[in-house]
């Protein structure tokens, strides 16, 4: 023991950096305590915890006294007491600028692609790479004159990034106006000086295309305050092509949603439909816990996915982030924050973007393990305390703002929730649900019976429906909300009879709720259910969904003459399989003329207004 003992105190007599530093004194797995000596340290803020040759980038989660934890973002293997940490004054950031489309990052914002080339599939830790090319050529075309006034947010100039035109931006932290003392046009790369300013103090700046933000603070907030940029109320929805979701529950452009469901309920390929067909400008999906071969298909997919919007390829106007194997599990709350500080970014340039989190389950699972390792007193199911209002605070970063350049940029935040065990009432999805405003809760029950999207309508919610409805009556039809409501009030008695008819058989209802149930189903069937795979039915604009809601709408409100519950069965039947021909037929094509009159000639066959 007495020898033992020795070793480690020479150990720590030798490793034991000199004043003005910080080392290690304990881990925990990913969770590093760290004792600081005569330099100034902040939450949040980024160190480096040198191992021999390899520098492990770590964040401080919390500070007491002269200690401090930190949650290391790489295998802490070989970690040692009295490893010296270097830090470097800035928060956990990232960089923003042109370059930032078409990527694949980590939470850290780190190409992996870049990464996988130079060091293989098998990535090593203490990599570090800049997050941008730095070596790629811009053309800048300034948009600003020598002696103009601008304040942070404002745009210098642009610079062509696919297909959108990229702002380079008064950088954020300006808190006054600044002058435009020289600036460049011209052929460029993003450390290259494009511009110099005057700032209220009267000191010279030069700027470069890119700059610095940290993750965990929303870069709209500073603006706000000081009334350079300015909050809207979300005013029209998010068309998504779903008509379940269009319809029923709608998300508002610059609203927040989330699609909570069991394994196997089609989440994954729900949000890839939103992500590609909705109106939105660009997309980013931050994919913070799903299994590998789920991230894998999304990365290798997206490059070759045709854009229905510019023709070329999905990712051109997409951002991945994805947590790689080295990194620990408690990595994963980075990839969110960083993910929204660039949806951030290209919502000040006036863009509508949507971040898809897939699956912020897993993100609060991180968040519980991280809790866990530094003994704070756990909340419900050993989730944090602070679990609720982690998520409000990342939610609450979505919206629509008018940008100082006068433009209107909308940030949509969905969030994919994965309860164990499809539980909606476990404390992640209570959490989620008491902050968003649209809620599509995936069924097993209807995954299982092939009713794609799996949306249960019973469950489901749309605050916005009402919310929007001037927008909704001035761009479709008055009563609008009201024919919806109705139509949701028939899927319910549709439901009540069938539970009935589980218990009495057919035979234990009357013709008219018969006729009821087969309405119901026949809205389920031809309306809420939607084939992904067919390429007319994949995607239905609005225009569309309106006459098809039309037409759906004024045969349920039909009466019949029907006397026998097996002539209801079979007029139903039939009437879906020419509905579902409907919507596989292209938009105002012969087919789809055609299959229109079959069903007005049915329905006419039966009603009492033909009778």
């Amino acid at each position: 023991m007495s020898t033992n003992n020795s070793s480690t105190e020479q150990l720590n007599k030798n490793t034991s950096p000199t004043p003005g530093t910080a080392w290690v004194v304990a881990v925990q797995e990913s969770l590093v305590t760290i004792e600081v000596r005569d330099v100034p340290i902040r939450k949040n803020e980024v160190g480096y915890i040198c191992v021999g040759n390899e520098r492990l980038m770590a964040e401080v989660l919390r500070i007491q006294g002269n200690t401090a934890d930190m949650q290391v973002f790489e295998d802490t293997s070989g970690v040692r007491v009295g490893d010296p940490v270097d830090l470097t004054g800035e928060l956990l950031s990232v960089s923003l600028g042109p370059g930032i489309l078409a990527q694949v990052f980590d939470g850290l914002e780190k190409p992996l692609e870049v990464i996988a080339k130079a060091h293989g599939f098998f990535l090593p830790r203490g990599v570090d790479v800049a997050p941008l090319n730095r070596e790629k050529k811009w053309t800048f075309t300034p948009c600003v004159a020598i002696g103009d006034k601008l304040v942070a947010g404002q745009p210098l100039g642009t610079v062509p990034e696919g297909p959108f035109k990229h702002k380079i931006m008064v950088p954020f932290d300006e808190a006054n106006e600044v002058e435009v003392t020289w600036i460049y046009e011209g052929s460029a790369t993003i450390d290259s000086p494009i511009a110099r300013i005057r700032t209220a103090d009267g000191k010279e700046r030069q700027l470069t295309m890119v700059q610095r933000w940290p993750v965990r603070r929303p870069i709209p907030e500073p603006m706000i305050r000081r009334r350079i940029a300015e909050r809207l109320y979300p005013q029209e929805p998010l068309t998504t092509t779903l008509r379940i979701i269009d319809t029923f529950f709608p998300i508002a452009r610059g609203g927040t949603g989330c699609i909570p469901g069991p394994f196997g309920a089609g989440k994954t390929v729900l949000q890839s439909l939103i992500a590609r067909y909705s109106t939105i400008d660009i997309t980013i999906i931050v994919a913070c816990g799903e299994r590998a071969g789920e991230v894998v298909e999304t990365i290798t997919e997206y490059p070759e996915m045709k854009d229905p919007k510019t023709g070329g390829s999905l990712m051109d106007r997409t951002v991945i982030i994805c947590n790689t194997s080295s990194m620990p599990v408690a990595a994963r709350e980075s990839s969110i924050y960083t993910g929204m500080t660039l949806g951030e970014y290209y919502r000040q340039m006036g863009y509508n973007v949507l971040v898809i989190a897939d699956s912020t389950s897993r993100w609060a699972q991180a968040m519980r393990e991280t809790s866990g390792r530094m003994e704070e007193i756990p909340g419900e199911e050993a989730f944090p305390a602070y679990l609720d209002s982690s998520i409000k605070n990342v939610y609450e970063r979505a919206g629509v703002i008018k940008c100082p350049d006068g433009s209107i940029g909308s940030l949509t935040m969905i969030g994919t929730v994965s309860p164990a065990g499809g539980n909606f009432e476990e404390p992640v999805t209570q959490a989620t649900l008491a902050t968003v405003k649209t809620f599509l809760g995936l069924s097993y029950d209807r995954a299982y019976k092939r009713y794609y999207p799996a949306i249960d309508p019973l469950i489901s919610w749309s605050r916005y429906l009402e919310q929007l409805k001037k927008w909704f009556e001035a761009n479709l039809e008055s009563g609008w909300v009201d024919s919806v409501s109705a139509m949701q009030e028939l899927l319910e008695r549709g439901d009540s009879i069938y539970q009935m008819m589980q218990v009495t058989g057919e035979e234990g209802v009357s013709i008219e709720d018969f006729v009821t149930w087969q309405k119901s189903m026949l809205l389920d069937m031809v309306y809420l259910q939607q084939d992904a795979f067919d390429e007319v039915d994949v995607s239905m604009p609005r225009d569309r969904q309106l006459e098809s809601f039309r037409l759906l709408r004024g045969l349920i409100q039909r009466e019949f003459t029907f006397t026998e519950k097996e002539q209801v069965r079979d007029f139903f039947t039939r009437l879906t399989g020419v509905y579902k021909n409907f919507n596989y037929s292209p938009f105002n094509s012969q087919e789809y003329s055609r299959y229109m009159k079959e069903i007005k000639d049915l329905v006419a066959q039966h009603s009492i207004a033909a009778a």
